[in-house]
């Protein structure tokens, strides 16, 4: 796997190390996740992909929940919910992933700001799929080098994942540990390309909302060239932004499947969460229409469906992720509400 990265040429002055950034914590002010300052990345060039080539993949064998998944999204749109179980349960975790087994085609199995201590993405695969629902493990490059990360990669397809999602990470001093060291030995296209060879169905993030927006279908392309097959289209304000993305995209030659975040609210706290996302932007109005309903819960799911319709009506779409977490304390009450609402899509 070594063969498929160049030497590392981190950016200075990143505080994630990164070679292929900015990463999706630039905010609206162009200010980076981690500091008062200007995002370093900002008014660069565009970082091209310079590891291996796309023949490279070619010969590699695709895992075994690789080539399932791939053969699902050949035929119809899959429905990812993001997985709410608490962290270090393995009740709570057999619990929710039994709940969302059938309806969810796949849970998206990362992280969360309060949460950042979890069972390792392997071992955690295991008890998700020994539940009976399939997982898309998300990895990122705050708590592992990449020797640990090649390690859980392989040991992900053992298990058969469905996919794997790469993202670069927060920093660790955002969230419940900030007194842990931050890692950072790779960026997210470069763990695209070591789960790509891992033979692993690959995705990425991207955020069309968040500065540099002009260059983010232009990064997306160089994720690809780097292995990527799928994006996760973070939340950027509703079917006409995904729509722009997606076709900018097509434009420059991105021929990966995009599955757009779609935001899944139910009450007060799990609209806390959602809140806590960086560059977060929704729909006008979707929060308030929630929130304000005589039944939240209900106007909740009503709504991810109907935004969940919509963007499937995007030419490239291969599906939606069903977007969020719950309060504390109520994670299978809302793995109740992830499931009615794919049910009710029906896909």
């Amino acid at each position: 796997m070594e063969s498929l990265l160049s030497p590392r040429a981190a950016h200075a002055g990143c505080p994630k190390n990164m070679e292929y950034g900015p990463c999706g914590g630039v905010g609206f002010d162009e200010s980076c996740e981690v500091g008062d300052f200007r995002c370093v990345f900002l008014g660069d060039p565009l970082v091209t992909w310079h590891g291996g080539a796309p023949a490279e993949f070619d010969a590699v064998p695709r895992s075994s929940g690789a080539l399932e998944m791939m053969a699902l999204m050949n035929t119809r749109p899959i429905v990812v919910a993001d997985f709410p179980a608490k962290a270090l349960d393995a009740e709570s975790l057999a619990e929710c992933a039994a709940l969302l087994a059938g309806p969810v085609d796949a849970a998206l199995a990362g992280d969360v700001g309060h949460a950042r201590v979890q069972f390792s993405p392997s071992y955690r695969a295991s008890l998700i799929r020994a539940a009976g629902l399939e997982v898309w493990t998300g990895i990122n490059c705050r708590d592992r080098n990449r020797v640990a990360i090649e390690g859980e990669l392989a040991g992900l397809a053992q298990v058969g994942v469905a996919g794997v999602h790469c993202v670069t990470g927060d920093h660790t001093l955002l969230g419940g540990r900030p007194d842990a060291a931050p890692v950072f030995d790779l960026d997210s296209t470069q763990l695209a390309a070591l789960a790509r060879a891992a033979g692993h169905l690959v995705s990425v993030g991207e955020s069309p909302t968040t500065p540099p927006v002009e260059l983010r279908a232009a990064r997306l392309l160089e994720k690809t060239r780097a292995g990527a097959d799928v994006c996760f289209v973070n939340h950027s304000g509703g079917v006409d932004a995904v729509g722009r993305f997606v076709r900018e995209s097509h434009d420059l030659g991105v021929t990966a499947g995009f599955i757009p975040c779609v935001p899944m609210v139910t009450d007060h706290a799990s609209a806390r969460l959602l809140q806590s996302f960086p560059s977060l932007v929704l729909p006008e109005g979707y929060l308030e229409g929630i929130l304000s309903a005589a039944d939240p819960r209900e106007e909740g799911i009503r709504a991810a469906v109907e935004l969940s319709l919509e963007l499937l009506e995007i030419e490239g779409v291969a599906g939606v992720n069903l977007s969020g977490g719950a309060g504390v304390g109520r994670e299978m009450e809302f793995a109740i509400a992830l499931a009615e609402t794919a049910e009710r899509l029906a896909l």
